[in-house]
């Protein structure tokens, strides 16, 4: 693409191929065409002269405003560069206030910190007018010198404190605070031995000195901070004079005590299967001798485990139990074990092992003693009641002292317990091995209960019924259950009828049982036995009783419905008509043979009643299988019941 460019007034034309294609057209010159255009910008630059020429005095004064212009903008870009200098100084001048207000704020945040431990410091550090004067002429247990105490303590554990930190100014202090610690101690310490010496007053009341050092224990507190030589040596004269005091008290406590005891206990004779004596001389005196084998009254002693102890000189007591007096001993010891502990834990500042091992060194002597003293009673004991009663204490005050959180006097009564456990399987032993030698032949043939069965009965009862979970030597007891129902089978055999036989084991079963059942829980071992027992033997008494009357029936009964030949019309005709005449006055004999041959009236009308239920039994059997033509001959069951309902007793 062609083009050409004319200048004019600085602004450039483009000429595009359409002009050049116009003046190609018209043919013309280019010379006359170039000098035309030229010839046309001379003429517009005149124009444009004369134009300015006439414009001058404008152009002057507009030049005039230009340049006025100029010098105010000039003016006024100075004020900006002065105003922006001015900016500048004052921002650094407030930098400057800021820093240093910092560094002000910090100085005095500094100073105050200062300040607050300097005057910490020196409250830690002196030693005022008042505390001297406290701690030198009060006596401990006035109030005010508790509480300067716990002053004095404090100032002294800062002084220590500062002994690490090379600080000099606690030497000026240091000398009057050791001083005031020193007498401090000194009274203390005389003051605790003064209490300690009382416990050694042959009528002093033990509690009340120790109830003082209770109160003030921060008193020990202080020694134990900064008196070792002190604290060891109230240390050994406490455990002394308390060893003493307990040891001295028990021990004449149990001599007391032996002055109520019975004057007789149960001998080495005293056993299940062995007769009491029953002649006495003339000049033998009579002996109040608590029962062997009936617990009676004496299982109260269980359910008063944190009674009142017995106090002799206040008690006009005589004749009791040696567990009566066991188990004061005991809630005496436990009484006085578990205050000891505690005191021991909470004075002198000891955790649960060491405070075990200083209740041992107090306690040891007088817990010997009195294991001492049940060792005694138990070599020659034979009472198996009186040490199951012990042996159920020792067990309900072990859980008393766990439910206190003592855990001291465990190993004690394990101990006790043990060596009860041991005596009182000896003893069982023992029993068991009577009832095996007993000689039969000695049996009186008496059908009543035998003595040996009541005395098994309230023996075992009263062991199974109180003791824990009922599981007290569970074995023994159940090996003497069987060896006592093989005795009884013995001595039944001495009698020459069955049916005597069946009475004496009814007799006897039936005791034993009601006796348990007084006692012990349904679901016993014992229980379930003679249960099992008395069943079995009362529906053999009563098929017994039946047969001698109803016989013939019954066993024709037996034979229709085994399968035997019963179809012959004159053995029917003869029960049926023997049966018509002879059941009411069969039932009259039966109500006179059963109700006196037992005892307890309730077990004989319940056998009554067995029987008769037994008859209409074997009655409606016998009924099914006769013949219709023999069935006329009888009388309606109706009729039967309703005369058996005239022997139906109220008890």
């Amino acid at each position: 693409m062609y083009f050409f460019i004319i200048e004019m007034d600085q602004k450039y034309i483009k000429l595009d191929d359409s002009v050049l294609n116009q003046i190609l057209k018209t043919e013309t010159d280019l010379r006359d065409y170039s000098q035309q255009v030229e010839s046309a910008l001379k003429n517009h630059e005149n124009l444009a002269i004369d134009k300015y020429i006439k414009s001058g005095e404008h152009i002057v004064t507009l030049h005039k405003h230009l340049n006025d212009c100029e010098n105010v903008l000039e003016h006024t870009e100075s004020v900006l560069f002065t105003f922006q200098e001015e900016l500048q100084n004052i921002t650094n001048e407030i930098t400057r206030l800021q820093q240093r207000s910092i560094f002000m704020a910090q100085q005095l945040c500094n100073r105050q910190s200062v300040k607050g431990l300097m005057h910490q410091f020196i409250e830690d550090v002196i030693v005022s007018e008042t505390l001297i004067s406290v701690i030198t002429t009060c006596s401990v247990t006035d109030e005010k010198f508790s509480t300067h105490l716990s002053v004095l303590n404090y100032k002294i554990l800062f002084v220590d404190e500062q002994n690490f930190k090379d600080i000099k100014s606690q030497n000026d202090v240091k000398d009057v605070i050791e001083k005031l610690k020193i007498t401090a101690i000194t009274k203390i310490r005389h003051f605790i031995m003064d209490q300690i010496n009382k416990f050694k007053k042959p009528t002093t009341n033990y509690h009340i000195p120790q109830n003082t050092l209770f109160e003030y224990k921060f008193l020990f507190e202080f020694l134990l901070n900064h008196d070792s030589i002190s604290v060891q040596e109230i240390y050994n004269d406490y455990v002394d004079a308390m060893s003493k005091v307990y040891f001295t008290y028990f021990k004449s406590y149990l001599s007391y005590l032996q002055k109520f005891q019975f004057e007789e206990a149960a001998t080495k004779d005293d056993l299940l299967a062995v007769e009491d004596p029953t002649s006495r001389s003339l000049f033998q005196k009579s002996i109040k001798k608590n029962t062997v084998f009936t617990i009676g009254n004496r299982a109260a002693v269980l359910n008063e485990i944190d009674s009142s102890i017995i106090i002799p000189h206040q008690n006009n007591l005589t004749n009791l139990s040696f567990e009566t007096l066991f188990r004061s001993v005991q809630y005496a010891l436990v009484d006085n074990a578990c205050r000891e502990y505690k005191f021991d834990c909470e004075f002198f500042k000891v955790d649960q092992p060491t405070a075990q091992g200083l209740f041992s060194q107090i306690m040891g002597k007088t817990l010997g003693l009195l294991i001492k003293h049940l060792e005694n009673y138990v070599e020659n004991c034979y009472d198996a009641l009186a040490l199951f009663l012990c042996g159920q204490l020792s067990m309900r005050y072990q859980v008393l002292c766990q439910h206190r959180l003592v855990p001291v006097l465990a190993q004690y009564w394990d101990t006790m317990l043990a060596m009860i456990g041991t005596r009182f399987r000896f003893i069982l032993k023992r029993h068991i091995q009577s009832v095996k030698d007993y000689d039969v032949s000695k049996f009186n043939k008496e059908k009543k209960p035998h003595f040996i069965m009541r005395r098994y009965a309230e023996l075992v009862s009263a062991i199974v019924s109180y003791s824990e979970n009922n599981k007290y030597e569970p074995e023994l007891i159940c090996s003497l259950t069987e060896e006592v129902l093989g005795l009884v089978l013995r001595l039944a055999t001495m009698f020459s009828t069955r049916k005597d036989r069946l009475i004496f084991l009814v007799n006897n079963y039936d005791l034993v049982l009601r006796i348990l059942m007084e006692r012990v829980r349904d679901n016993t071992f014992e229980v379930d036995r003679f249960k099992e027992e008395l069943s079995a033997r009362s529906k053999d008494y009563v098929d017994e009783v039946l047969h001698v009357y109803f016989g013939g029936m019954m066993e024709f009964v037996t034979d229709a419905e085994n399968g035997r030949d019963t179809d012959a019309e004159s053995r029917q005709l003869g029960l049926a008509k023997t049966f018509t005449s002879t059941w009411k006055m069969s039932l009259e004999e039966i109500n006179k043979e059963i109700l006196p041959s037992f005892p307890n009236l309730t077990t004989g009308a319940s056998l009554l009643q067995l029987a008769f239920s037994q008859l209409i039994d074997y009655y409606h059997r016998f009924q099914k299988v006769l013949l219709a033509s023999n069935k006329a001959q009888l009388p309606n069951i109706h009729v039967i019941m309703i005369e058996i309902k005239k022997y139906k007793t109220n008890y």
